[in-house]
């Protein structure tokens, strides 16, 4: 069954009051979102709801195994989510938040199963985009951020290409012209007594080696 797409243009940055309230009243009701960060194009929705989640899933043809990353406002929502917090978390988000490195860490058991890895772990960091950040502190809860584009597929930095993927498809799109592309972001698990980098990306190895990562 199509879905009527509500296509949203991001203007010099940033959302009039009204369209974000417009789009925090979607989410709320379940909806999906396609918007842009500081490297690719992403699906949100709320985190905390599986019939959303679930619904990012079947639209993007993924293996329910493999949990989808998160975005938060800021560190305390963070802080809200996890179960523990580890001291080089904190070190890492005041060097790298806002931006591309998320962090897997321990989760309180607040969100639906899909969205948890192994031991319960869930992987989140603070997105570059202020305007974003604002749309997640109205929402008081996190937004999925896994890419958007089908499991396999490369990721998309080029709005014509969304809208020609997704119209129809998910509830709303917010246009903010080409992203920056590039890397994602790196992935860092802390649930272990030593970090791991999981997936190379945007930060360089070779700058978190300070952190003994």
């Amino acid at each position: 069954m199509k879905t009527e797409t509500t296509i949203i243009l991001l203007r010099a940055g940033s959302l009039a009051p009204r369209r974000e309230r417009l789009i925090a009243a979607a989410l709320r009701a379940d909806a999906v979102l396609a918007y842009p960060t500081e490297t690719f194009y992403g699906l949100g929705v709320l985190a905390f709801s599986e019939k959303a989640v679930e619904k990012v899933f079947r639209l993007k043809r993924r293996d329910m195994g493999k949990p989808l990353s998160l975005v938060v406002s800021d560190m305390a929502m963070a802080e809200d989510i996890s179960a523990s917090m580890p001291p080089i978390a904190r070190d890492l988000a005041r060097e790298f938040w806002p931006g591309p490195l998320t962090l897997v860490l321990k989760a309180k058991p607040v969100f639906p199963r899909a969205m948890l890895g192994p031991g319960g772990s869930v992987a989140v960091r603070v997105p570059g985009p202020a305007w974003l950040r604002a749309l997640i502190r109205r929402l008081g809860v996190p937004l999925t951020a896994t890419s958007a584009n089908i499991s396999g597929e490369g990721e998309i930095s080029d709005p014509a290409r969304l809208v020609q993927l997704f119209q129809s498809k998910v509830e709303l799109i917010i246009d903010g012209g080409r992203t920056p592309g590039g890397l994602p972001s790196t992935i860092i698990d802390l649930t272990a007594p030593r970090p791991r980098i999981l997936r190379p990306g945007a930060v360089p190895a070779a700058v978190l080696r300070k952190f003994s990562v």
